[in-house]
């Protein structure tokens, strides 16, 4: 599969890992930069993923430094429990790229696109009950809006809400092609629209499907915990709400009355113009770093 990670180098100069040591790739995805730290130096990998279609092309991606590499089916929030089991006090260095990756976005049948008309599923980890068809069946019309509102940040949110509750009383709303339409009949158009009418409310309805935001704060701080002196963290968002979390929380830790984090990134640092011509997904992807002191 082509994919290309982003921010490579940029990931590369902040985690240093020619250094050597124990990295942990906390959302190992298809692999991309897991090679890139592999490649660079890093003696030993830790990959976690939620999702099982990925690690299996990881797995394939990382073959060449299969003797210093582990693979993990977890949710990165269990970093310190995997970490344990492996009786890995410290890490020399610790990604997180956060978001849906393109293998998630473009494979049939996930649901995450309106790209396609298909199941409307959005779950990073298949083996775990709760689709989005499931979510957009079950809850109220108020805690419908609010969910758009606050994770899709869609001033529609309650006209969107009010419209899917109309339209689950005819028949259920569980495809992607009959929420976008449903979507896009709610939000007013006025002349150009930049993106899809029906864009924020998918992915307000990915976030609350995988919990994306929940705990984000405290795994900074565990991440944090686990970096022994000198160690660094990378973290990569792709939306204004998991960056003003990342953003808070790394500079509570390094401005705590006993800091125990120097921020590298006192602005996040973002694609060039050349990468996001290879790679337009790449152009919402914000980088922070910070190091253990």
């Amino acid at each position: 599969m082509n994919h290309e990670p982003v921010l490579t180098t940029q990931v590369l100069q902040q985690l240093r890992p020619e250094r050597g040591g124990v990295f942990v790739d906390c959302t190992v995805g298809l692999g991309g930069h897991a090679r890139a730290l592999l490649a660079a130096g890093a003696t030993r990998l830790v990959g976690l993923d939620r999702d099982p279609a990925a690690l299996a092309i990881a797995r394939e991606t990382l073959a060449p430094w299969r003797e210093r590499v582990e693979l993990v089916h977890a949710d990165y929030r269990t970093l310190s429990d995997v970490l344990d089991a492996r009786a890995i006090p410290l890490v020399d260095g610790a990604l997180a790229d956060l978001g849906v990756s393109s293998m998630q976005f473009d494979a049939p049948g996930r649901g995450f696109s309106f790209q396609r008309d298909e199941p409307l599923d959005m779950r990073m980890d298949q083996t775990q009950p709760g689709t989005a068809a499931d979510l957009v069946a079950t809850a109220g019309e108020e805690e419908l809006a609010n969910a758009i509102f606050q994770f899709g940040e869609e001033r529609f949110s309650r006209r969107i809400a009010r419209a899917i509750v109309t339209a689950r009383r005819e028949s259920p709303v569980d495809t992607t092609g009959r929420l976008a339409a449903i979507v896009r009949r709610s939000v007013p158009r006025r002349g150009y629209m930049r993106i899809d009418p029906a864009t924020r409310t998918f992915q307000a309805l990915r976030i609350w499907v995988n919990r994306e935001l929940e705990g984000l704060d405290a795994f900074i701080q565990h991440v944090a915990r686990r970096l022994r002196a000198g160690g660094r963290m990378a973290v990569i968002t792709f939306h204004s709400l998991e960056d003003r979390i990342v953003k808070h929380t790394l500079r509570a830790l390094a401005k705590a009355s006993e800091p125990i984090l120097h921020v590298l990134t006192k602005k996040p640092i973002v694609p060039d113009e050349d990468e996001v011509r290879r790679n337009p997904r790449a152009r919402s992807a914000k980088l922070r770093a910070a190091e253990k002191v």
